[in-house]
């Protein structure tokens, strides 16, 4: 017989208390927070679905490795196990480890983008576009139509549009430094990159000598969406998949808190020696020596470990099911979401639950503040606050309006899961009583992260 249920492959050996509280409570805790859920106190926090960057929960491997953790300057033997797992994945010649994924970037973008360069991706992150703004460039983003319809079926819309790309690199070769490829595809409803458009892509840039490198930080993750969602690719095993991906590539930025399993680390990787040690140099200026990269020894022994247990299938299947169980009970509701469910995170379609708050208005956000104050729940806008805002100033509508759930990896039972399914199916009950918010004050970059909101007309609900 073969069982339906999908159990947590783990067993429970450390627990935290999570604090309860009312919604009267959580209104006040909103207000201090500028109706920011960023600037919440996580203490204030029922279920944080806020991001699952460096939130997830560790193994006894991975904590045994820390104790192993060599804290030498120069030369640490902790580097000499954290550059052997990296290397067995990814291929890559050059390791260079960093403090987290938004460091690997700013390196990279600042060792080869000069101002008025353009930079193509599927679809840029925050970070990486503010990355590739900082350094004076034009972050692209090249996603396939599907990739902008919250409800299309494509199994990979995660992918480039190629054509897009080869007439860029035909029009404008000479401003492009280098082509990125994100897996998987965050802003666009955390979907998958097919392998096979990950080849095409990297065929182009070959073509065009241009380098192409992968934003990693969740390959693992995106291998086993390959693996379930091309028959060519089943009986084949994630780790072969991923290290195919890499194959295909010049090099990748990796934010390790992701499919690293770890709380803080991340590195560059990449086969060019001349580009390799323009960011060991740009390294030591920002980060530290170049065996440690503003990582403690034992973070780079829970990384070495972590990305190994990340392409453990098992743990993709349980990580993957997790999501799709969620989907499902939502879209038996009724409730608008983001259609294949991708793989870190379920994605609310706000444009479509809040069809009477205009884009101006930022229904994702609000719609962000009500699950808070409803159900305890924090999550993120991907929409038009996060990428409205223009380089020149000026603003324009994200194309999608999506609220993120990001599950932290192996933190949350499926009761938790259940209890979250409660809460947005009442949250979707009242959708017409949600009003829309205002910025009171923004900084000009990654708003996001500080800014402070207020309900536009003068109350969240109606």
């Amino acid at each position: 017989m073969k069982f339906q249920t999908i159990i947590e492959p783990f067993r429970i050996k450390t627990v935290e208390p999570i604090r309860q509280t009312t919604p009267e409570e959580r209104r006040i805790a909103i207000e201090k927070a500028h109706n920011n859920v960023f600037l919440l106190k996580a203490r204030d926090v029922l279920i944080d679905l806020l991001t699952d960057s460096g939130t997830g929960a560790m193994s006894v491997y991975q904590w045994a490795g820390m104790m192993k953790g060599d804290e030498s300057y120069a030369g640490a033997r902790s580097f000499d196990v954290f550059e052997k797992s990296v290397r067995d994945i990814t291929g890559f010649t050059h390791v260079i480890p960093t403090h987290q994924g938004r460091a690997a970037e700013h390196i990279l973008f600042h060792s080869l983008v000069k101002p008025g360069d353009i930079v193509p991706n599927n679809t840029h992150f925050d970070t990486t576009r503010a990355n590739v703004e900082d350094a004076g460039g034009i972050a692209l983003d090249l996603p396939i139509k599907e990739g902008t319809h919250a409800q299309s079926t494509h199994p990979f819309k995660g992918n480039m549009d190629v054509m897009a790309l080869e007439e860029t690199l035909e029009r404008h070769g000479d401003r492009v430094p280098v082509v990125m490829m994100t897996v998987t595809n965050n802003s666009e409803g955390g979907q998958p990159v097919s392998l096979e458009n990950i080849r095409e892509v990297s065929e182009i840039c070959k073509r065009y000598e241009v380098p192409f490198f992968i934003d990693a930080c969740r390959f693992a993750e995106n291998a086993w969406l390959m693996k379930t969602r091309d028959a060519s690719l089943a009986n084949r095993s994630a780790r072969s998949i991923a290290q195919e991906m890499f194959s295909l590539a010049d090099g990748c930025t990796m934010s390790a808190k992701k499919d690293g399993l770890a709380n803080i680390g991340g590195f560059l990787a990449m086969n060019s020696g001349p580009l390799a040690l323009k960011c060991r140099t740009r390294l030591v200026l920002t980060e530290g020596f170049p065996t440690y990269g503003g990582l403690a020894g034992y973070d780079l022994e829970a990384i070495a470990v972590g990305l190994n247990e990340a392409l453990d299938e098992d743990y993709l299947h349980y990580r993957i099911r997790s999501i799709e169980y969620l989907g499902e009970k939502l879209l038996l509701a009724g409730v608008p979401i983001v259609t294949p469910m991708g793989g870190h995170a379920l994605y609310l379609d706000a444009k479509r639950m809040l069809p009477h708050i205009p884009q101006r208005e930022f229904p994702a956000w609000a719609l962000s503040l009500v699950l808070y104050v409803e159900g305890g729940i924090r999550a993120a806008e991907i929409g038009s606050v996060m990428f409205g805002r223009r380089p020149d100033g000026s603003e324009k509508p994200a194309d999608l309006e999506l609220v993120r759930l990001a599950f932290p990896r192996r933190v949350y039972t499926q009761s938790h899961v259940d209890y979250v399914a409660e809460v947005v199916i009442h949250v979707n009950s009242m959708a017409s009583r949600i009003r829309g918010v205002k910025i009171v004050e923004a900084p000009p970059v990654l708003r996001h992260f500080t800014a402070h909101m207020a309900p536009a007309h003068g109350r969240l609900l109606a």
